[in-house]
């Protein structure tokens, strides 16, 4: 070959390198990467065949998994020794070029039935490297006697080098596809168990719902047949905590499985239940405004009881006369959203407050407003007006 011909072998191999690696980046199709190296690669040294030979451990054989050239039944199927009884084992095994110009004369190998049915006489072989253990190796085989040179070796060694970035591409690929798909199964595995957990939970909510209304059926029959002044205040106050508990549920069931609320909308829908609950003179009046403010529910819990207590006493003591208002307002503090305070009033006949006194619901009401890190206080000029200042906590709904 002159040196002009040769110079444009070289140039049509190297650009055949350079275009196939662009192609080989860009496809995600390992099996589509090795077909198309086999076919370049035949084209790139003038011959009829070409194969990609894998390693496979498990069985100790190199698997023919891409070709270009070979008759039905050849690729997938046609295995051959890892050692150094055939070509490819050869090259497998020592991890250089194998180079056999004429087969027909080499007694050394012994060669699967494959290469005598498509007249096979020349081979080069070169590895494909991989990470842990070589994948396998590139086979060029011509039905006609070859003289291959370093040349030669050096475009398949290019092929090879490509197609070992492209294993270990996809082998990168393979393991992120499983931990995607790993991790999607666990988030619906999340999500169906927090479907569960809500069903439950709006279950709970119903059962603890129900049995509070249950209880309070029985407190208010009980009321009914008891006659004792002292043991009817008593049934009452327990059965007005009960209802506070229930309103609390009602709440609840009518929005989404939480673990904060809007105590603004609570407390009015609890002053209405509350006003239906007594039986007082139309004469007294019961009005409720407030802002939305998210409160945790045992926050919510506590506080609508300090409602319950506060009305009820005004409606059962500030109105001998029957007549009256009692008005409830929330509102977080302008100048620190981090504060919200409660006033309930009432415009009744008011009480003499004593130092460490329990009644009129003082020590309840207290010990409520403590338990939610907040304060109580209570003036009694012109009627009674209680203060309750509580923090509102940044909570996630």
């Amino acid at each position: 070959m002159d040196n002009a011909a040769e110079v444009k072998r070289l140039l049509r191999q190297q650009a055949a390198v350079a275009s196939f690696g662009s192609f080989a980046l860009r496809q995600t199709d390992l099996q589509k990467v090795l077909t198309e190296a086999a076919r370049v690669c035949a084209e790139g040294l003038s011959v009829k065949f070409c194969k990609v030979c894998q390693y496979r451990p498990d069985t100790e054989d190199l698997l023919i998994v891409a070709g270009c050239g070979w008759k039905t039944g050849v690729v997938g199927h046609v295995v051959s020794r890892a050692d150094i009884s055939s070509p490819q084992g050869r090259a497998f095994v020592t991890g250089e070029p194998s180079i056999c110009n004429d087969l027909r004369g080499d007694r050394q190998f012994k060669l699967p039935s494959f290469y005598a049915e498509h007249g096979i006489v020349s081979t080069i072989d070169v590895l494909i490297k991989g990470v842990l253990r070589p994948f396998g190796v590139l086979e060029i085989d011509s039905d006609q006697q070859q003289t291959y040179d370093q040349q030669d070796v050096i475009f398949l060694t290019g092929f090879a080098n490509v197609l070992a970035e492209a294993v270990a591409t996809a082998d990168r690929t393979a393991v992120l596809r499983t931990t995607i798909a790993q991790m999607k199964l666990l988030v619906e595995d999340k999500d169906r168990l927090l479907e569960q957990k809500k069903v439950l939970a709006e279950e709970l909510q119903h059962r603890v719902r129900n049995n509070l209304q249950l209880i309070y059926g029985m407190l208010t029959r009980q009321l009914d047949e008891t006659s004792d002044a002292g043991g009817q205040r008593g049934i009452k106050a327990i059965a007005r905590r009960v209802s506070t508990l229930a309103q609390v549920y009602d709440h609840l069931l009518g929005a989404e499985m939480t673990r904060t609320t809007d105590f603004g909308t609570y407390v009015k829908s609890l002053c209405a239940n509350l006003g239906e609950i007594q039986a007082s003179p139309a004469k007294v009046t019961l009005t409720c405004d407030s802002d939305v403010v998210i409160l945790d529910l045992d926050v919510v819990t506590a506080l609508g009881i300090v409602v319950a207590e506060l009305v009820t006493n005004s409606y059962d003591h500030a109105f001998p006369n029957g007549a009256g208002t009692i008005d409830v307002s929330v509102r977080r503090d302008p100048d620190n959203g981090a504060m919200a305070t409660m006033i309930i009033k009432d415009d009744g006949q008011g009480f003499e407050v004593k130092t460490g006194s329990k009644r009129h619901g003082l020590g309840l009401v207290r010990r409520l407003a403590e338990q939610v890190r907040g304060t109580a206080d209570v003036a009694s000029s012109g009627g009674a007006t209680w203060t309750i200042t509580f923090p509102v906590a940044e909570v996630a709904a």
